[in-house]
């Protein structure tokens, strides 16, 4: 029997955009994953974004995001970009705003697609769309008393 890419599964599914969130709450890895579970999805590639201790050299004590009214449907105007470019199952994608603490989540996205190739792709074209065009915006105070704002 000759293998095809003609089988639905190999295709964008109806509706894949299963959760897009921006949340004051603490994000959740497991649910982020269980959103995109999808039968005919033969790679899941998921991202998660952490507070990490320093940025650019300095340490960083506290940090905390914000973001305009506009991000959550910014974040599903990405996802359905992702969506019309490449053959996506299921795509969830959450992001944090307020005081955060180290190691905290502040992003967590995962994509999945009939082959681990395109779950790689879109996820990371997912995440680095999100980075650089949802109005999101990080507030960072260093150790040494300065403080920097960050963001799309």
């Amino acid at each position: 029997m000759a293998l095809t890419n003609d089988h639905p599964g190999e295709r964008t599914a109806e509706n894949p955009v299963k959760l897009i969130a921006v949340r004051e709450t603490p994000l959740s890895v497991d649910e982020v994953f269980r959103a995109v579970g999808d039968a005919a999805a033969g790679g899941i590639a998921l991202f998660v974004g952490t507070v990490r201790n320093h940025d650019g050299g300095a340490d960083v004590d506290a940090l905390g995001y914000s973001c305009h009214p506009s991000a959550e449907a910014e974040m599903r105007r990405i996802a359905e970009k992702v969506v019309a470019d490449h053959p996506v199952r299921a795509l969830a994608a959450v992001h944090r705003v307020g005081d955060l603490r180290v190691g905290d989540l502040a992003v967590v996205v995962a994509v999945a697609c009939p082959h681990r190739a395109e779950a790689f792709d879109a996820c990371r074209k997912l995440i680095d769309d999100l980075k650089h065009e949802v109005p999101i915006w990080k507030h960072q105070q260093f150790s040494d008393g300065t403080e920097e704002w960050v963001g799309a």
